[in-house]
């Protein structure tokens, strides 16, 4: 019988013996040889303003305040604001091996854009896959070192970048953010559906601005309308959801490069144990 000619479709190959049938190849990165990263997870979110900084700052803060070695990479390679947060302003450095990361005061490293421009105020007018090259060599020609959980703070939207970190990323879960308004809440769902999709664990949800506290009386003034965190979690069946204020004094740290200083308490318990929940492999590595 006439041999066959190949159509390099595999899957659908009935022929056993094949000796140029191709082997599904797995593209995520490995850090370099100076590193070792034990757990990867994103904060996302569809839409921007609403505090992906801000809670991929608290979580940081509060993992590296529990004795664990945390990292930020920040993929908001556009609109970077986690140096100021921070109140990095040192360049970065590189050796033979590749990129050093700027720390923070408590030794969270850091890894960002803006560290990297003259003036913290240059745009990056770059196109998408030079942003997502630059996420790639952000997580894979950095010296990390040994960290225990590498906090990826993602730009709005589920483009580019999302798509990169989901496919070249070890990512283990996602927290994502949102505020209380039923349009945020819908836009959310774009990004948890997404990861839903591609097989990512949603760890929990974040509702910030939720409400003003009156310094005065203690009553809960709800701006934006009433939370519903508690029910957008419920609809996309996400395990965890917590809830943060308007709160000036965080504002007011961020400007001055202090969020490390800023008291959370615990406000984000219920997102912290998901994160430190062994179960929440990928589905394909249970």
């Amino acid at each position: 019988m006439a041999e066959e000619e190949c159509t390099h479709e595999c899957s659908g190959c009935g022929v056993s013996d094949c000796g140029d049938r191709s082997q599904p190849v797995d593209h995520t990165l490995k850090p370099n040889d100076r590193s070792t990263i034990k757990h990867v997870i994103g904060v996302v979110s569809g839409k921007g303003g609403v505090g992906k900084s801000l809670v991929t700052s608290l979580l940081a803060s509060t993992m590296q305040k529990k004795g664990l070695r945390v990292g930020i990479l920040d993929a908001d390679v556009t609109g970077p604001s986690i140096p100021k947060a921070f109140g990095i302003t040192n360049p970065l450095s590189a050796d033979a091996d590749g990129i050093l990361p700027a720390q923070t005061q408590s030794g969270i490293k850091v890894i960002s854009t803006n560290l990297m421009l003259p003036e913290d105020d240059m745009p990056v007018a770059w196109r998408g896959p030079v942003v997502s090259n630059a996420v790639r060599q952000f997580f894979n020609e950095v010296n990390w070192g040994e960290i225990d959980y590498l906090f990826v703070d993602m730009p709005p939207g589920t483009s580019d970048v999302l798509l990169t970190v989901f496919q070249s990323l070890p990512v283990d879960g996602i927290v994502t953010v949102s505020a209380p308004q039923e349009l945020v809440a819908m836009i959310v769902g774009k990004a948890v559906n997404m990861a839903k999709s591609m097989e990512v664990p949603i760890l929990g949800l974040v509702e910030n601005m939720a409400y003003f506290e009156c310094p005065d009386c203690g009553k809960k003034h709800y701006i934006f309308g009433e939370p519903q965190g508690k029910e957008v979690a419920e609809r996309y069946e996400i395990p965890a959801y917590a809830t943060l204020p308007i709160d000036p004094a965080f504002a007011h740290l961020c400007d001055a490069g202090k969020v490390e200083e800023y008291e959370v308490g615990d406000a984000l318990d219920a997102i912290v144990e998901q994160i430190e929940k062994a179960e929440w492999k990928k589905p394909e590595q249970a």
